[in-house]
């Protein structure tokens, strides 16, 4: 019977050796899975101040294209005279109206 209780307890302490291996290892892959969740958080993170800044480029450029339309429409103003259309006519007496 003591042989038996032993051999028990042999294989209680291999059981409880076992258990402790295996949580540690769980431990390390719960560990490398938060780490890999951290640096996807902060990938995630990158990507949304990138496109924030976009954002404020896209708005940028809206205005500054206003303000190019604008200085433009200026421009022709001045050029052409007030009011009146600008019309070049061609003569071809090759055509026949």
């Amino acid at each position: 019977m003591q042989h038996d209780i032993s051999k028990l307890r042999g294989q209680v302490q291999q059981i409880s050796l076992s258990q402790k291996v295996t949580e540690a290892k769980m431990d390390d892959i719960k560990k490398g899975v938060e780490d890999k969740m951290n640096g996807m958080e902060a990938k995630m993170d990158g990507v949304e101040a990138t496109m924030d800044s976009i954002e404020v480029n896209i708005e940028y450029l809206k205005k500054y294209m206003e303000g190019l339309n604008g200085s433009l429409e200026k421009l022709l103003r001045e050029m052409l005279p007030n009011g009146e259309k600008v019309v070049e006519e061609t003569h071809d007496e090759k055509k026949k109206c």
